[in-house]
């Protein structure tokens, strides 16, 4: 139809011109009959030339566009019929009503039509029920990419199974680096001569480069200390798998020679730039070392980072020459300042209360003015006495601001030292770290992956017993002679007895230091005992909790508090610590309701049982024998399924962050 009114425009202007000529004839045929006879004769051949051509160019236009249209007809019933995209149409009640051949071949079928989809491709249903328009799915042992269209009901399948093969090839050959570090070579090597350090050398190298070459890894050793490992994701899956069993061999063998050596790991991946991988390998081999070395921290481009081993406690390495070094540059900072501001964590204990106050007197010894943050209706109960006796004291407590004032008094020139803690989310006002770019933090417990951004100190060290500790140091190697009052000095000590638990756990010559240094000043241990009594309602409510506990074949213990009841957090840290005085008992676990809605989980152990690695699993942290964790919008029974499955983990070997 549409060439009949082509044929129609194109037959206009010849009309036209047929008739203009005819009217030019007939006018010279008037004046000369002779040469409109000819003219005439001559229009007429004209005439019949170009119809006859026109009739055979439109002839042969139809005849182009019938082939053309036979043959795009005869390639689309080839598409779909022989290329391999699958095509199947159904109907409302999941029957099949066609496909083409290839989707029939994949299923192993001769035909499909008739079938229900439940029998064919169960799996396929809940994504058209669910207005899935493309999901991956797995079909006899291929997997297809299933485009659906649901108004059509038609279903179309892409065979993508090479291309995933093809991509898990590529990641599994994809290049990590990391690097390797002894952790106290130097320490260990430093009294020995040449032949037992060449023995140790020997030895500690010929375990590397063993599994090296089992695992099919490059290892080359950079220097006395250090190791350079290229690998592929491929072996560093099998190494996670084995729980990089590495560093307990290294342990084990070089312990047979009364030394103990061991292994901190850092490992990069998921970067495509080599530069990049390298940064990420060493910034977690800083990680590793962070949290007392003897462990493997795999960080990823990401930002994620895995966590292997941390199973020994770890040996004491800090210098007092650094102290006295963070001392005098912590000094500078402060008389930079306009003002100091004091932060410990949430519900502050008696060590961060205690750092806070030392800190504070380092200010004031630098004729700056300082301030301890703090929120008086979140406070630990077992500090809470130490606040009351703090409010006896009015020239000290005129130092305590709320949050709020905090934020009205800081200026671009603050200097906000967190202390006890190096986590944001765990601080007791977040927004102060946005309000100044001059932080530092100084803390005793292990590094965890989230970290305070750019701070311009850092003074951690996870072989201290306490922050408080950290800080009377400090405070030693502060120029101005320190003259600590009474409640200062207690506060101080009272930090450090509750975080040793009376000097049992975690206490270096060191701490006996700090304490004799504090006990000069005037720390009155009668008070400090006061500060830690409690009242016999707490006693029975502990009680009560440790007497449903159980005892596993492992000498883990684990109770839980009554449903209904909401526990201090001191409660069942207190808790916790009477259970790992039973005979048997290597480390306890204590779960229950807290007062803000959270279930809390405190954790202890001997040593044996890391139980920061397994409070890290559940999101908390803390010290090898000494974490906890909160968790939210769960149940007590479901706190428990989860910690015991974290504990199973942990005993299997390893952890992941």
């Amino acid at each position: 139809m549409s060439h009949f009114y082509k044929k129609k425009a194109y037959r206009y202007p010849l009309y036209a011109l047929i008739v203009v000529s005819f009217s030019l004839i007939g006018m010279l045929s008037y004046f000369r009959w002779t040469l409109g006879l000819a003219s005439f004769l001559l229009l007429v051949f004209v005439l019949y030339y170009v119809m006859r051509s026109q009739r055979a160019l439109y002839t042969e236009l139809e005849q182009y566009i019938s082939n053309l249209s036979h043959r795009l007809k005869k390639v689309g019933e080839e598409a779909l019929m022989e290329m391999p995209i699958g095509i199947m149409l159904i109907n409302d009640d999941y029957v099949i009503e066609w496909t083409n051949v290839f989707l029939t071949s994949c299923f192993g079928e001769q035909t499909l039509v008739g079938r229900s989809l439940y029998d064919v491709a169960e799996q396929l249903i809940p994504l058209i029920k669910q207005e899935i328009d493309t999901e991956m799915v797995d079909i006899h042992d291929r997997k297809f990419k299933v485009i659906i269209r649901r108004e059509e009901k038609l279903l179309y399948f892409f065979d993508v199974t090479d291309q995933i093969e093809i991509e898990k090839q590529y990641e599994a050959e994809r290049v990590v680096l990391g690097v390797i570090f002894l952790d106290n070579y130097d320490e260990i090597t430093q009294g020995m001569d040449d032949q037992a350090k060449s023995q140790l050398n020997s030895q500690v190298t010929s375990t590397l480069n063993k599994w090296a070459h089992n695992y099919g890894l490059f290892l080359k050793r950079t220097s006395s200390d250090r190791f350079v490992a290229v690998l592929n994701e491929q072996i560093l899956q099998q190494l996670e798998k084995n729980k990089f069993s590495i560093l307990d061999e290294v342990r084990e063998q070089t312990m047979k020679n009364n030394i103990q050596l061991t292994l901190s790991i850092g490992i990069g991946t998921g970067a495509s730039s080599l530069p990049e991988l390298g940064a990420l390998a060493q910034s977690g081999l800083d990680l590793a070392l962070g949290r007392g070395g003897d462990q493997v921290a795999i960080k990823q481009a990401n930002g994620k980072v895995k966590f292997y081993g941390g199973k020994t406690n770890p040996m004491e390495k800090r210098t007092r020459v650094r102290a006295r070094v963070i001392s005098h540059a912590l000094q500078e900072l402060i008389i930079d300042s306009d003002n100091v501001m004091i932060m410990g964590h949430k519900y502050p204990d008696m060590d961060a209360l205690g750092a806070a106050i030392g800190i504070l007197k380092i200010a004031q010894l630098n004729q700056t003015e300082g301030f301890i943050v703090l929120d008086t209706n979140r406070i630990d109960s077992g500090a809470q006495r130490l606040i009351e006796e703090i409010k006896n004291h009015p020239e000290l407590w005129s130092r305590f601001v709320k949050p709020e004032q905090a934020l009205e008094l800081v200026t671009d020139d603050t200097l906000l030292i967190i202390v006890d803690t190096h986590r944001p989310s765990l601080v007791i006002e977040e927004k102060l770290i946005f309000r100044t770019d001059h932080i530092v933090v100084i803390d005793h417990h292990r590094r965890g992956e989230e970290f305070i951004d750019n701070p311009l100190l850092v003074y951690m060290e996870p072989y201290a017993s306490s922050t408080s500790e950290l800080v009377t140091e400090l405070l030693e190697y502060q120029p101005q002679r320190a003259n600590l009052t009474m409640l200062e000095a207690t506060a101080l000590l009272a930090g450090i007895v509750v975080d040793t638990k009376s000097f049992t756990l975690r206490t270096g010559s060191r701490t006996f230091d700090a304490a004799s240094y504090l006990r000069a000043q005037g720390a009155d241990t009668v008070l400090v005992q006061k500060l830690l009594k409690e009242n016999i309602a707490s006693y029975v409510k502990r009680a009560k909790i440790i007497e449903n506990a159980s005892i596993s074949a492992k000498g883990i213990a684990i109770a839980k508090g009554g449903a209904n009841e909401t526990y201090d957090q001191v409660l069942i840290a207190q808790a916790a610590d009477t259970l790992l005085t039973l005979s048997g008992v290597v480390a306890s676990f204590v779960i229950s309701k807290r007062s803000d809605e959270t279930i809390g989980i405190s954790a202890r152990s001997l040593g044996d049982i890391n139980v920061q690695v397994i409070m890290e699993s559940l999101g908390g942290g803390g010290h090898l024998t000494n974490a906890a964790a909160q968790l939210t919008n769960v149940t007590i029974e479901e706190a428990e399924r989860r910690l015991r499955a974290a504990i199973d983990e942990y005993l299997e070997g390893g952890k992941k962050s």
